[in-house]
């Protein structure tokens, strides 16, 4: 999980009320309800999911001891996501190589992969997704990827190229890569609706 204040929006020297209004703030905006015909409703129900656990590690008092534990990559794995944002693969890859082998947690192994799928490294990508989903199948976004890649890697997408062959309608290629470039796309809309990069 994402340190609980940022996934709130918050400082983490917000007052309880502060923390209390953000919280609503995005329940009333994320709540599953309010997307209840929308294909967005699996993504809204993990982000509330998200926003829920945030709330109540704040509350308890116990995002302190999370934080200071799981995160202490946080400002390293900032500036990595923001140069794989940029498609600065390599500066990326070499600020994750240059990390001690005993701070490489899941989200070292999620990140790695993000820069071999955006080299269209899609095995090695696959790879470093499951070592992350494994080590923490708890986690929605590591779940959401690895859960992605492996219906691909199954021919998830090559049924509709096949359904759309034998209506005599044609495409821009045979391989099926245009139908994961745009699984891609509406990926990554997604997740930058959700004010997250993939």
């Amino acid at each position: 999980m994402r340190d609980p204040y940022e996934v709130l929006g918050v400082s983490r020297d917000a007052s309880k009320d502060e923390i209390k209004k953000a919280y609503r703030s995005l329940a009333r905006k994320y709540h599953p309800d309010n997307y209840t015909d929308s294909p967005l409703k699996d993504s809204a129900e993990e982000k509330m999911k998200e926003i829920n656990e945030a709330y109540d590690l704040i509350s308890s008092g116990k995002a302190e001891k999370v934080y200071n534990s799981g995160y202490s990559g946080n400002s390293a794995y900032r500036e990595v996501e923001i140069l794989i944002k940029q498609n600065r693969l390599q500066q990326a890859e070499q600020l994750l190589e240059n990390m001690n082998e005993s701070q490489r947690d899941a989200h070292w192994y999620y990140l790695k992969g993000m820069i071999n799928y955006r080299r269209g490294w899609t095995q090695q990508a696959y790879s470093y997704f499951t070592m992350a989903y494994n080590m923490e199948p708890g986690n929605a976004e590591y779940a959401r990827v690895y859960n992605r890649m492996n219906s691909q890697r199954n021919g998830g997408f090559r049924t509709e190229r096949r359904s759309r062959e034998s209506s005599g309608s044609s495409g821009c290629c045979q391989c099926g890569c245009c139908e994961i470039f745009a699984g891609l796309m509406c990926i990554d809309c997604c997740c930058n609706l959700f004010g997250r990069d993939c």
